[in-house]
This record gives C-alpha cells, structure tokens and sequence, in this order.
C-alpha cells in the first residue's frame, strides 16, 4: 500500500473552517486538472509506504492529517485511511470534487474548479466549499454545490504574494453575497517546517 508523495510537513490550517489548527499536511502527487494558479508541483514525488508515512508523521505533536495534493483521490483509498485512523489521527482532505472521497474522512473540504453542477453527483454532503476567485471571476450559486457547513471564497494569490486586486474583488462579491465568507491563504505567510 504505497503513495507517492510530493511533500510532508507541519503547520497551521491557513484558510476556512479550520483557521488556525495545527495540522500534518500530507501533500501528494498526481491531479487531474491543470489549474494556472496551483502552488504543487503534482509530477514529482517519493513512493512511501503507510508505515514509512506514519514514521515520518510521528515526530509531529499533532492528530489532525491534511490529506491535499494535486488531487488526493487519486490515490487515497479507505484502506490507507483506516491505517491512520487506527493510530488515532483525524484526517481531513482537499479535494476539487471531481472524484467521489473515501468515506473514512472526517472533514472534507471542496475546493471546485470546473463542472459546479456535477459536484453534488459524487460529493452530497461537504464540510466547507472554498472557491479559488480572480478578479472577474464570478460567483457561483451556492445552490449548485453540495450542502456545506462553510462557504468561502478565497482570493488567489500571485505565488507566495498577495494579490490585493484579487482580495478586494472577494470583498465587493461577499457584500454581494453575504452567504459567502472570506479566506484568505494564511498559510502562505505562517509556513513552519
């Protein structure tokens, strides 16, 4: 039971729900979508086995596990999940919602990039939808996303950079829409490893 990894390290939750929470981010390889904005390099990464993944998470105080990627469900099966449940961690997941997530996840967060409508198909329920927003991006309904408990926009940045243009656009949106909150990728600023 292997995965390729791109990256491990430990931090803060940097954006939604979440904000805040110490958290083992588990980044792997592997994504089927080509997003202009995405801050992973999904080519590149080690064969790691379960164990080899768990020795490597154990120096971290922390029982929470960020499954992110690429796209996680690409690899991530409930027979990996179950491994690191069984160790006593919660596992949450990062997911564009274009493949169904294995049903041993405890906090799934829908980040979509494409096809909104056909979300709800593969993904009923969702902890938090966190659209990426450009300026001149528009905001989808929220009607056609799973039912969440979290909705948020969160301003694309420029690499490791706010992008201001792209911040005050998600301000003028979410008057517009209040149902939505902001997020902003605070964790392209608290970055601990």
């Amino acid at each position: 039971m292997k995965l390729i990894v791109n990256e491990i390290f430990y931090s803060l939750q940097g954006e939604g729900g979440r904000t805040g929470e110490a958290s083992v981010f588990i980044r792997l390889t592997k994504c089927n979508l080509a997003c202009s904005f995405c801050d992973t390099d999904f080519a590149d990464g080690d064969e790691m086995s379960v164990d080899e993944i768990l020795e490597a998470i154990s120096v971290y105080p922390c029982k929470w596990i960020i499954w992110t990627g690429g796209e996680p469900t690409i690899q991530l099966r409930d027979a990996h999940l179950a491994v690191f449940r069984e160790h006593g961690y919660k596992q949450a997941i990062e997911t564009n919602g274009t493949r169904r997530v294995p049903s041993l996840i405890d906090y799934i967060t829908c980040s979509p990039k494409q096809d909104y409508e056909t979300i709800k198909n593969r993904i009923p329920f969702v902890h938090e939808i966190r659209m990426p927003i450009q300026a001149g991006d528009p905001v989808p309904d929220i009607s056609v996303f799973p039912k969440a408990d979290n909705y948020f926009l969160s301003p694309v940045f420029d690499a490791d950079k706010i992008n201001l243009e792209n911040v005050a656009y998600c301000v003028e949106l979410i008057k517009l829409h209040p149902q939505w909150r902001l997020s902003l990728q605070t964790h392209k600023l608290i970055h601990i490893e």
